[in-house]
């Protein structure tokens, strides 16, 4: 791995990768994104791995696509590389993804952030899809998973200047789980990645999907979805562990089966 850094028990059942092309303020190119693609791959497969973070540097989680790799091509081109493939593949992984941003997540990096399934921020971070002002718009959900987040009027906004918002205002509009001092936002990540490494493994695979699902369908399909994986859990040895501790006021011991 060339421009990611991979740490397979940064914590207990919890994964570290770390974006690394500091001097490119962490640009995404195409060759950093399969990189990414295929660490969570791995470590989607690797059954001591049970939550995965994902950061930059203090500086910048990621300030944006590669422009250099972009400028000179044709649509045809643009078809042909398929860049977003690698974007669908790591949409799909299944452990809980947690993102640590500080300083710019701008463009492909906002993206990047929001294709996680939670955000910690820290106060430098800055949020904005400013694709608009080189010609061109966000291709890598920025326009769909952004005015989810904070509706359509702000969304619009952000997309049609190209203007970012800070932690803060991220923080209100619940585009970001919470903000914390620059020196603490990857310990607050690995804090809340801790947290849900605790937990059945099974469970949280079933609810994330389950979560995600609320966004890709209607309230009944998504009612559906639901209710089907939670009878899914009653297949599982984590299922009947956790209620028997329950039970027996003790702690369960998870084991992801």
């Amino acid at each position: 791995m060339e421009f990611i850094l991979v740490t397979q028990q940064a914590r207990p059942h919890v994964a570290l990768i770390q974006l690394n092309r500091p001097k490119e303020l962490n640009a995404l190119n195409l060759q950093l994104m399969a990189e990414l693609r295929d660490a969570l791959k791995e470590l989607d497969q690797n059954e001591e791995v049970r939550a995965i973070v994902l950061t930059g540097n203090e500086r910048a989680f990621a300030a944006g696509a590669d422009i250099k790799q972009m400028a000179d091509k044709t649509a045809i081109d643009m078809l042909h590389i398929d860049q977003f493939s690698t974007w669908d593949q790591i949409k799909k992984t299944k452990k809980p993804l947690i993102a640590a941003v500080s300083g710019f997540a701008l463009g492909g990096g906002c993206e990047l952030a929001m294709t996680c399934d939670m955000i910690i921020a820290s106060e430098t971070a800055q949020f904005g899809q400013p694709e608009i002002k080189i010609g061109v718009m966000p291709g890598a959900g920025g326009t769909q998973r952004l005015t989810r987040a904070l509706g359509k009027a702000r969304a619009m906004e952000m997309v049609l200047t190209g203007k970012s918002i800070s932690a803060r205002e991220a923080e209100k509009h619940g585009l970001v789980n919470r903000v914390v001092p620059v020196e603490l936002h990857l310990e607050e990540a690995f804090k809340l990645a801790g947290e849900i490494a605790q937990l059945s493994p099974v469970a949280v695979k079933l609810a994330k999907e389950s979560v995600n699902r609320a966004f890709e369908a209607h309230l009944e399909e998504g009612l559906h979805f639901e209710r089907k994986n939670f009878y899914l859990t009653f297949a599982s040895e984590d299922q009947t562990e956790g209620m028997a501790a329950f039970v027996e006021k003790r702690q369960p011991v998870f084991k992801g089966k």
